[in-house]
């Protein structure tokens, strides 16, 4: 199954192909957006054979164009795969490691997938490695086994969640194929503007499209992007037989949102820049944690392989748990809470989770970034971390 070759002239720009992919055929007439289909089965005689609908845990067309626009983006030669949530994405990624096999994961991941791996680690189905993905040596003796059985699938996610370590991906994925280890690389906090995972070695890209592909904080959906026949084929039998399916509303509103991603993490990208860069000046902020600060860890990795440097950031707030907590209590214009990617700005304090790991500060503030006044949004920090201090 691969994808019909472009209809458009030429090699599109990734800023171009967010309001192109995925459109209806130019017929006289036609709807310029494509329709939503609410069916749960499909007309059918005889024998049902692979690329037929049959049942709508099975396929549904209004699926067809987002998947086909996500894979043109990541530059997949075969479509996505959405799912019902980035959780259930990750849950088929995972299915892939063979029954007593290992896996190497970073110590800061999305804490849904880590308390996931975890939990499947202790009932026994494979063995769980846990790296700081940022330190070459201690990820490639973590794939090599150094003595031990090698490792059967590296999860990576660059920058992590929420400490924004960044992954030295090209040498990491050479590394994991060198030992046969199959690559999932969680895309979400870059997106394929910013970084294009397959092109970097990686064979399989995840995203939660819940944060910045549909953009707008209204959608719960996953997806698994990957060239490889033989994974694709065993992703889509996960997804059929474990029921983790997109609903055709969400698939539309997601692919309704990605029509504007180019401009949301266009802004979004420079209010972070401006953001960081002032509060990493800021007697009320011990440590800022973002790698488009030149004096990041990992800023020159960045710098090599992406294409900006996102819009999350993190702040240390001076004075602990309880400064931090009270900066986020005086905020008035950013909103308290979980998520990401939307275009309205968030903040929270990531250790409130009680499964958020330990090696993350108490006083640490993730702060997602979205499209408002860059200024608006400075004097609200300002004014809290004022309030915060006293």
């Amino acid at each position: 199954m691969t994808l019909e070759p472009s209809s458009h002239p030429g090699q599109l720009s990734p800023e171009t192909v967010v309001v192109a992919a995925g459109r209806p055929a130019r017929e006289h007439d036609a709807a310029v957006n494509p329709p939503i289909v609410l069916s749960s089965t499909y007309v059918g005689t005889g024998k049902v054979v692979d690329g037929d609908r049959a049942y709508g845990r099975y396929s549904n067309p209004t699926w067809d164009p987002l998947e086909d626009a996500l894979a043109e983006l990541e530059g997949a030669s075969l479509p996505a795969l959405v799912f019902s949530s980035g959780l259930a994405a990750a849950s088929a990624a995972l299915s892939l490691i063979p029954a007593g096999g290992v896996l190497v994961m970073p110590r800061h991941s999305y804490q849904g997938a880590l308390v996931m791996a975890q939990e499947l680690a202790d009932k026994g189905l494979f063995t769980l490695r846990i790296v700081d993905i940022a330190n070459n040596d201690g990820v490639i003796a973590a794939l090599t086994g150094a003595g031990e059985k090698a490792a059967d699938m590296l999860w990576l996610e660059s920058p992590t969640n929420p400490m924004l370590e960044v992954a030295d991906i090209r040498v990491l994925c050479r590394s994991a194929k060198a030992v046969g280890a199959v690559v999932v690389t969680d895309n979400t906090f870059s997106t394929p503007l910013v970084q294009k995972p397959l092109e970097l070695g990686s064979d399989i890209v995840l995203h939660s499209v819940t944060k910045y592909l549909a953009g707008h904080s209204d959608v719960i959906l996953g997806a698994l992007i990957t060239s490889d026949e033989d994974l694709r084929h065993k992703l889509l039998h996960h997804r059929s037989i474990h029921g983790g399916i997109a609903g055709p509303f969400e698939a539309w509103l997601a692919l309704r949102g990605l029509r504007t991603l180019a401009l949301r993490v266009e802004r979004a990208q420079a209010n972070a820049l401006v953001l960081a860069q002032r509060l990493d000046v800021h007697d009320g902020v011990e440590r800022v944690l973002f790698p488009g600060l030149e004096s990041d860890p990992g800023h020159e990795r960045a710098e090599a392989q992406m294409q900006g440097f996102g819009s999350i950031l993190c702040v240390e707030v001076a004075g602990g748990e309880a400064a931090a907590n009270a900066l986020v209590g005086a905020l008035r214009l950013w909103t308290p809470a979980t998520s990401l990617g939307g275009v309205e700005s968030l903040i929270e304090r990531r250790r409130r989770h009680a499964n958020e790991p330990e090696s993350v500060p108490v006083n640490l503030l993730r702060l997602s970034v979205g499209i408002e006044n860059v200024e608006d949004l400075w004097n609200d920090l300002a004014q809290a971390l004022d309030a915060a201090a006293r």
